[in-house]
């Protein structure tokens, strides 16, 4: 079970969410019923609406519904309890669609709403233990025990007509996580983030109520309304969800305040890094790598591309790009041969990227990368999203419209060098840092090839050009004597005839 680190990195300690804490074992006291949308034919407008109502009113925190029953569950028992599927909401219609629930338990203590809209007209699910099978490992639910729930999953024929495949997973605050075909979950994203890596401490928002559309027969794709609420912001959220070889979601938001908000992210993403082939720390571990994403992908509103590779910091660390909205940012997991991880349980040369391309409201702001630092794989200790420059203001909408793909890779433009591989180590005097990076997609031929490097701090070395045939491209190589510096900032660009021929590198070099 992944737990999120992103709370840490504003204690600088590694706590868990709040809402992974060890659970009660009896129920709080009930919270007044929650407003709902007004009477008449549903629309995303009534969610807005009612986003809108909450802000204005004092908050709430969402109810922790843990029966006693299942209060004290481990992570292997939470996992002995599967949904019936002669219980699965459209079993018996004709959609390319099934859905699951997902019932409270384990880490998952707040419970949700979930709601079925048909046709226009909003019909709440109630769940009971009838619709789930218990391993024996689960104590036994009382007759007629009502059943909370956390959340829910969908599934769709995306590997085989045969085979209802999950490929969404709405659970855990505003976290959701999908995949596309072939892959197997990694890193998750986020409705929203707030004071990520601030002093103050995070705030983790919650999506608090569901509304799922019923596709028709032949739907491709299926349409999840939600409401959003924290101690400073409410949100109605949008997303049409595509899957297939890539899963895409186009996702409509529109968030209100309760207090002004200067620091807040936008389509954050949350994901795991341990190690890599550059610095693998302290760890003792019998596989190359650890990671469910390698690096953070970038494309700038002026069209150049960057790569940084990602990193498991000795202190937090925090990242700033561009600043204006990108065309497009994600974390990416680039390595994709079972060689680079050599782990046949987690396989993470199939874990997703996933990639955000902005559509409408993002304005001036900055991408930002958090690194924290972790000694489990179990913890997400990267954060990456988009953080605007104007503030939430109370009394004002602030609306955000963007596309998230799951999928392999992002593309770059054809004949621009991607990094493949980037290595680094000491030199034999042990005073330097030696790097190594490879490039592919631009050809091996390196005699026109001009490389642009530049560091904060320090001296390097003038940067060698040779051709890899292993990758079908050519390598980069240079030593970095830091002089002293605790951090060194890194930037090569390869160009041809005055034009990028790759990606630019960067990379954040710290003395442990």
């Amino acid at each position: 079970m992944r737990t999120s680190l992103a709370k840490s990195c504003a204690a600088l300690a590694m706590l868990v969410l709040a809402a992974h804490a060890p659970m009660a074992a009896r129920l709080p006291p009930r919270v007044p019923p929650r407003p709902r949308p007004a009477a008449g034919r549903f629309s995303f407008a009534a969610v807005v609406a009612l986003a809108r109502l909450r802000a204005a009113t004092a908050y709430s925190p969402p109810r922790e519904e843990v029966p006693a029953w299942l209060a004290g569950l481990g992570a292997d028992q939470y996992r002995g309890i599967e949904f019936e599927p002669n219980a699965d909401i459209w079993r018996r219609e004709a959609t390319p669609f099934r859905l699951e629930l997902l019932p409270v338990g384990f880490n998952f203590r707040t419970d949700v709403e979930v709601s079925l809209v048909e046709d226009g007209k909003v019909r709440d699910i109630a769940a009971t233990p009838s619709m789930f099978r218990f391993a024996e490992s689960v104590p036994r639910a009382p007759s007629n025990a009502a059943l909370p729930l956390s959340g829910f999953r969908l599934r769709s024929r995306i590997n085989s007509p045969r085979h209802w495949d999950e490929f969404l997973v709405f659970q855990g605050a505003s976290y959701f996580r999908a995949i596309g075909r072939d892959e197997v979950y990694g890193l998750s994203a986020r409705g929203l983030a707030i004071d990520t890596a601030a002093p103050s401490g995070e705030e983790f928002p919650a999506f608090t109520h569901f509304w799922i559309e019923r596709p028709p027969r032949g739907a491709s794709t299926v349409v999840v309304d939600a409401l959003l609420q924290s101690r400073s912001a409410t949100g109605a959220y949008r997303f049409i969800v595509k899957p297939g070889a890539q899963t895409v979601m186009n996702v409509d938001a529109t968030l209100f305040a309760r207090r002004l908000v200067h620091s807040y992210g936008v389509a954050p993403l949350t994901s795991m890094f341990l190690f890599g082939a550059t610095d693998r720390g302290l760890m003792d571990d019998y596989r190359p790598q650890v990671h469910d994403s390698d690096g953070l992908q970038v494309t700038t509103n002026t069209g150049e591309h960057l790569w940084r590779p990602l990193a498991n910091p000795a202190k937090l660390q925090v990242s700033a790009f561009t600043t204006e909205a990108p065309r497009g940012f994600g974390l990416v997991q680039r390595s994709r041969r079972f060689d680079d991880f050599e782990d046949l349980g987690a396989h993470y040369e199939r874990r997703p990227s996933a990639w955000i391309e902005p559509q409408r409201g993002f304005g001036a702001g900055a991408v930002e990368l958090v690194e924290i630092p972790s000694r489990r794989e179990t913890n997400d200790n990267i954060v990456a999203f988009f953080r605007p420059t104007r503030p939430l203001q109370p009394g004002h909408a602030a609306h955000f419209a963007y596309r998230l793909t799951w999928l392999a890779q992002p593309l770059l433009p054809r004949g621009l060098g991607k990094v493949v591989d980037t290595l680094s180590g000491a030199s034999l005097d042990g005073k330097q840092r030696v790097f190594q990076i490879d490039f592919a997609g631009a050809g091996e031929k390196v005699a026109d090839l001009a490389a642009h490097l530049s560091a904060s701090a320090g001296r390097t070395s003038p940067v060698q050009l040779s051709p890899n045939p292993f990758v079908h491209g050519f390598r980069a190589s240079f030593a970095l004597d830091p002089r002293g510096a605790d951090l060194v900032e890194l930037r090569l660009q390869i160009s041809r005839a005055n034009r990028p021929a790759t990606e630019t590198w960067l990379y954040r070099w710290t003395a442990r």
